[in-house]
């Protein structure tokens, strides 16, 4: 049986011969570093994922609009369900490092917001985090997930919070804002992993970093304020504490769709999705308890 290993060593893009070492914490892909007679490399091998609404095709083209923007590492090389790009020597940042650089993480994204449009092309894709929500407990209902149960009150609470939410424009969104999708090379820091990428609120991304993060309501209103320029208002306070909350139910519905769906090397799917019904019961509590239940 051909293993990645002999998928990657097979690929036209080499010089000389390569050492290839396995790279640890990819939840849904298989990653490797590659070393050839040029440099560093990192391949990326993964398949569609219609379940997450995740299309390879989609991915590359976002990743090279996020290099020619100046976001992320160049691609050099891809094949269907291979990606090759530049290595970048950095530092993969973690909720603390997020939490320590909450302006240059807020005027990054701001940037990244207002100039992928400029490169990205073909038909624009909508990532919209309550359809998202929908669409998970309909596969998981069918799947015959151990959480069926659960799904209706999944939902009633994803209504709840997209009434929450303020009107904002529509941005390009990162879209999976984990703090391991930030690199830092010392210069500058990269965004990588763009599976989800496309059209959303800017809500979405903000919640994103703070929950996944774990920043405290002051440091969610620093990241607020150093997006937007000026502080922000009640509405969109609320606005920001709801989709969080949404944020990460769908982690943690990714995570049960994940369960019946995929099987990474290493990767816990129950204790995934344990521990984000865990983090969305406290942010939850918080939002609940400072907002109540009814949208404004």
């Amino acid at each position: 049986m051909t293993t990645s290993e002999d998928r990657i060593r097979a690929l036209p893009c080499w010089n000389g011969s390569v050492q290839i070492t396995s790279l640890s914490g990819g939840l849904s892909n298989e990653n490797f570093l590659v070393a050839d007679a040029s440099g560093r490399h990192v391949v990326r091998i993964g398949r569609d994922f219609p379940f997450h609404h995740v299309f390879r095709e989609r991915e590359l083209m976002t990743a090279r609009a996020a290099h020619a923007a100046g976001f992320g590492p160049a691609v050099e090389y891809a094949e269907p369900g291979v990606m090759v790009g530049a290595f970048v020597d950095g530092r993969t940042f973690t909720g603390a490092d997020v939490r320590a650089n909450i302006e240059q993480v807020a005027h990054l994204v701001r940037a990244f917001h207002r100039e992928m449009p400029n490169h990205v092309s073909g038909a624009g894709f909508m990532f919209w985090v309550f359809h998202v929500i929908r669409d998970y407990a309909r596969t998981l209902e069918a799947g015959g997930s151990r959480m069926t149960a659960e799904l209706p009150r999944y939902l009633a609470l994803a209504d709840e919070l997209e009434r929450a939410q303020a009107l904002l424009p529509i941005v390009f969104g990162h879209n999976d804002l984990l703090p391991a999708n930030f690199i830092d090379d010392g210069d500058r820091v990269w965004l990588i992993d763009f599976e989800y990428a496309g059209f959303n609120t800017s809500m979405f991304d903000l919640a994103g970093a703070a929950s996944n993060a774990g920043m405290s309501e002051a440091e969610s209103e620093r990241l607020l304020s150093a997006y937007l320029g000026m502080e922000p208002d009640d509405k969109i306070r609320r606005s920001h504490a709801a989709m969080q909350c949404a944020s990460l139910l769908r982690e943690a519905m990714w995570s049960m769709i994940s369960e019946l769906h995929l099987k990474a090397p290493g990767a816990d799917y129950v204790a995934y999705t344990a521990e984000n019904l865990a983090r969305l019961d406290e942010a939850l509590d918080r939002y609940r308890t400072k907002y109540g239940t009814k949208a404004s």
